[in-house]
């Protein structure tokens, strides 16, 4: 059925051709590469740099390198990326096993936190990276772009990737970093995309207090009105399970129930143009409160299974799709007469996502602190520069914004728009790659050091509380066993 959807995409879009065959034989090429990135994510499950992500990324651009050299460039078009896939199809189950798996404790005590950095630290990275851009393309000779690309450019790097968050993150390891970097993620994600259909929305020659007011406004509207929908979808799940008790008769009707009802809730925010992506995240959420201890115990199993195995699914798709779209050959046909300037150009894009990202990160950290009572609530300085590096990853909903702002039906024929692309297909391999990498080895070690101090200072207060934690527990045991 998910594939059926897939190849009714491509053909929709004219990627594939539309005989039976060849829409046969993409999808025994995806499936066949999907199964060789479980299997090499498998083997390399206890690698120290390499996750599924960059795995499958790797393996997308290989195969495309492949295809091309096998069809001399004929068959580039197959690589074109879809925004209705991603949007529709595979972001929807990965944001709602995200909400619906977090530990809810954690998340909402930093709540406040996750809201500073996700929606004020996104404006202030996108005004960042929005006037870098203005001051210095403008002095570049890379084709002709208004107010409202350099804007657009802003917000579709303001885009964390909180797919790859997922990846490179353990909430169960790092549950403070976690429950921070990637609920920013998730509220970042909803606030580009509210930026950027925004900027296209709004008048930009005549920009005045009136619409900025309107702005902010709007982005609260949409902000509430998504979390309310959200929680409405999850809290009509469980009372329809709790009062029909679905479960005494059929298991499978009450996860089919959870599924769809989790769905619905993601397209009634895109009919109603509130963000799908906060909608479904609280929906998740919802349910793991709710509606999952209202079903039989089976369900129960079934469905944590059953969520989190079409989360995985539709994450390796992704990254194996982008891989794979960023060798469709006529983008980088438009640039090939330039490369250092293309690469000028990445090279740019990437430093202003660096120090976007950092404009926010370290000041809101320090707000955040001044309201945090006990110091070990704080966010100390090795934990803030692990937030900014875990957050510089950019991935599809950047080419996804990109695509939609730069070219029609996943083509361009604009010199500048191809070096956009171009650009944002570099900065999303090299940040998700790079920057992949490296975050696990950061929070290890950062996890090293803050064993050894523990160690190195028993007398603190932390210590101290743990000590009497165990000396409690234990204490409590002893007694039993001179019982027995």
């Amino acid at each position: 059925m998910a594939f059926g959807l897939v190849a009714q995409q491509f053909v929709r879009l004219g990627i594939l051709s539309t005989s039976d065959h060849a829409s046969v034989v993409s999808i025994n090429l995806f499936v066949a590469l999907l199964c060789g990135c479980i299997v090499i994510g498998h083997l390399l499950e206890e690698s120290r740099w390499i996750n599924e992500s960059i795995t499958a990324l790797v393996i997308g651009v290989c195969t495309g390198v492949v295809i091309l050299l096998t069809t001399k460039g004929k068959s580039s078009h197959i690589f074109v990326f879809s925004e209705d896939l991603f949007f529709i199809y595979l972001l929807p189950p990965i944001i709602f096993n995200a909400g619906f798996q977090v530990k809810k404790k954690q998340f909402f005590r930093n709540f406040m936190t996750i809201m500073l950095f996700g929606a004020i630290g996104t404006l202030i990275s996108f005004f960042t990276i929005s006037l870098g851009a203005i001051a210095l393309f403008r002095k570049m000779d890379i084709g002709t772009l208004d107010i409202g690309d350099f804007l657009a450019i802003g917000a579709i790097f303001s885009a964390t990737d909180s797919v790859c968050t997922l990846q490179v993150l353990n909430q169960d390891e790092t549950p403070l970093l976690y429950s921070l970097v990637f609920g920013e993620g998730v509220v970042n994600d909803a606030t580009s995309v509210v930026l950027f259909n925004a900027i296209q929305n709004f008048d930009l020659v005549h920009i005045d207090a009136i619409i900025i007011l309107k702005f902010v406004g709007n982005f609260g509207y949409l902000f509430i009105s998504s979390t309310l929908l959200g929680a409405f979808g999850g809290l009509l799940s469980a009372y329809i399970i709790k009062k029909l008790y679905i479960g005494r008769h059929s298991t499978d009707r009450e996860v089919a129930l959870m599924i769809l009802m989790a769905y619905l809730s993601y397209m009634l925010a895109e009919l109603l143009n509130l963000s799908g992506i906060l909608t479904v995240f609280f929906c998740g959420i919802v349910m793991s409160h709710y509606t999952w201890h209202n079903v039989t115990e089976s369900s129960r199993v079934t469905t944590k299974h059953a969520f989190a195995t079409l989360s995985f699914i539709a994450e390796i798709f992704l990254f194996l799709y982008v891989g794979m779209d960023a060798l469709d050959i006529e983008k980088w046909r438009f640039v090939s007469d330039s490369p250092g300037k293309s690469l000028r150009v990445s090279s740019i894009l990437l430093g202003l996502v660096l120090v976007g990202r950092a404009a926010f990160v370290f000041p809101l950290s320090f707000l955040s602190n001044l309201t945090k009572k006990s110091r070990y609530e704080r966010i100390i300085f090795k934990q803030q520069v692990t937030i900014w590096w875990a957050g510089l990853m950019r991935g599809a909903v950047s080419i996804a914004l990109a695509y939609n702002q730069f070219t029609r039906s996943g083509h361009t024929q604009l010199r500048g728009n191809a070096f956009m692309i171009t650009s944002t297909i570099t900065v999303v391999l090299f940040s998700t790659v790079v920057f992949g990498l490296m975050t696990k080895p950061l929070i290890r070690d950062q996890k090293k050091k803050e064993e050894n101090s523990q160690v190195d200072h028993p007398a603190s207060e932390c210590s101290l509380a743990n000590q009497l934690i165990r000396f409690t527990t234990t204490g409590a045991k002893r007694p039993q066993l001179a019982v027995s």
